[in-house]
């Protein structure tokens, strides 16, 4: 797979692929619990109950059950805070942000003619902000044993130093490229500096650990859904549906590592401190499908069962990257170097493949009075791939999706109880790990719980819910893998208005 390196002051050039990551697949192939206040409220439980313009993106029969024409629109409120502990150092950082959380219309035609068992056709189209990437991480503290220069090493081993020296970074290989900075901000030194042939490299910072490091990271964008529903009913006891979902995607992160260190200097400059900055841009969209059915075995008792396709996403990355070093040698003075190539590597497009998911669900009606309903999602993350897969760049992350990700449920309880025009609802959402090790990305926990009003045509919902999950991932996959254990908090306020038609 190529790319193309646009240098903003001299043109363009082609090279090999940006180096995706197992991280990179996992961000795609989950999905946040979204919709309307009253789905939130009752934590997306609603695969055998339908009636809801977010209820058609779990189980798409679930708009045949609609009586009445219906648009709706939800604005959210979510706030996030991260909670970092590195090495026994504590930080927090949070972002807020309000978002167009779902819209959408169903629009519904019956068939009177009793000798029709056929009696209902439901055309509907819904958007939905499936994950808001807006969030900040920020840790800090003191690595007793690894540095940053491990990352350099590990890239520029096996790369001879003539490649580094004698290629324009725009032409290089993305791991030439990382050992580009290595060696031009000093923090790696070749074995033997007089041959170009040298493929050995060892770290210019100072062995001696107590590593202070920060690690900041912003994230922003969307991944974002836009189906288009058909279903049908028959005789009002069998409900069928199908989707066809157009995705989305726009993703930015901004991440900046800062190491420092009071190891004794030495004869010869070695490194005192290094910032290291990497900015990576991920858009592109996708497609997937979804098909679902929804049976009355009693007037009560209600059972669904759905099946959401992999998606297929064509996705572009575009990165850039710098570095700024400091290094001293004893009775010597500081000597800065700033590497900014002024580079953005604009690559090629890629597909990668998120995985399938099968939900089975069961509610109960009591009549006009409420209502309790279940749903259990079954999805496995290691099916994940990015293609074409016989491309020796992504041979090996595939490799490493298959042996870290496994297969993950998700349970979602709702129930809801009305007191005349008056709705008061709940929930509690549990997803399990796409890890194996069940710490790079922990079980998810989330409590909703909200409420509605009915002025006949119009329906006014409000929902809360609150998410906590752990996460411990790394700041670079090699040579410097250590990670902050995260703890993230999210509050999420949403706000629906409905009118029937």
């Amino acid at each position: 797979m190529k790319k193309i390196l646009f240098l903003f002051i001299t043109g363009l050039t082609v090279s090999v692929s940006y180096s995706q990551e197992v991280s990179d697949a996992v961000r795609y192939a989950q999905d946040n619990l979204t919709g309307t206040a009253r789905f939130r409220a009752m934590s997306g439980a609603f695969g055998a109950v339908g009636g809801d313009l977010s209820a058609i993106t779990v189980n798409p029969a679930g708009s045949a059950v609609f009586n009445n024409n219906q648009v709706g629109v939800s604005f959210s409120n979510q706030n996030i805070k991260n909670n970092s502990n590195y090495f026994g150092t504590q930080t927090s950082d949070k972002e807020n942000s309000f978002i167009l959380n779902q819209a959408g219309a169903v629009f519904v035609f019956k068939d009177h003619n009793p000798n029709n068992g056929w009696n209902k056709i439901a055309i509907g189209a819904s958007y939905e902000n499936t994950n808001n990437f807006d969030n900040n991480v920020f840790s800090a503290g003191t690595n007793p044993t690894n540095s940053i220069g491990s990352y350099f090493v590990n890239f520029a081993n096996g790369i001879e130093l003539g490649n580094i020296t004698g290629i324009p970074y725009r032409d290089q290989f993305y791991n030439e490229q990382q050992a580009y900075f290595g060696y031009y901000g000093h923090v790696i030194n070749p074995v033997n500096e007089n041959s170009n042939t040298n493929t050995q490299y060892t770290s210019n910072v100072p062995a001696g650990g107590n590593y202070y490091q920060e690690n900041g990271i912003h994230t922003s964008g969307y991944n974002s859904k836009l189906s288009f529903n058909i279903a049908s009913s028959y005789k009002d006891r069998l409900y069928f549906g199908a989707n066809l979902n157009v995705h989305v995607t726009d993703y930015r992160r901004s991440s900046s590592f800062y190491e420092d260190n009071s190891n004794p200097l030495q004869p010869t400059a070695t490194i005192s401190n290094l910032r290291f900055n990497n900015e990576l841009y991920t858009y592109g969209n996708g497609f997937s499908f979804q098909l679902g059915a929804i049976a009355k075995v009693t007037e009560a008792f209600r059972l669904g069962l759905a099946y959401e396709s992999n998606t297929w996403y064509s996705l572009y990355d575009e990165v850039s990257q710098s570095l700024g070093t400091t290094r001293q040698a004893t009775g010597g003075p500081e000597i800065f170097e700033n590497i900014n190539p002024n580079v953005v590597n604009v690559y090629e497009s890629y597909t990668l493949q998120t995985p399938g998911k099968f939900t089975f669900s069961g509610a109960y009606v009591f009549g006009k009075s409420g209502l309790i309903s279940l749903d259990y999602s079954i999805k496995d993350y290691s099916n994940t791939k990015f293609k074409p897969t016989n491309d020796a760049g992504f041979r090996g992350v595939n490799n490493d999706i298959s042996n870290q990700l496994t297969t993950a449920g998700e349970l979602r309880v709702g129930a809801e109880y009305k007191i005349k025009q008056l709705s008061l609802r709940g929930g509690y959402r549990f997803e399990g790990s796409p890890y194996k090790n069940g710490t790079t990305i922990g079980d998810l926990n989330s409590y909703s719980g909200g409420l509605g009003y009915s002025f006949g045509s119009t329906k006014l919902d409000l929902a809360y819910s609150y998410l906590e999950r752990k996460s411990n991932q790394g700041f670079f996959t090699t040579g410097l893998t250590d990670g902050a254990n995260i703890t993230s908090k999210l509050n999420n306020v949403t706000l629906t208005l409905l009118f029937e038609l």
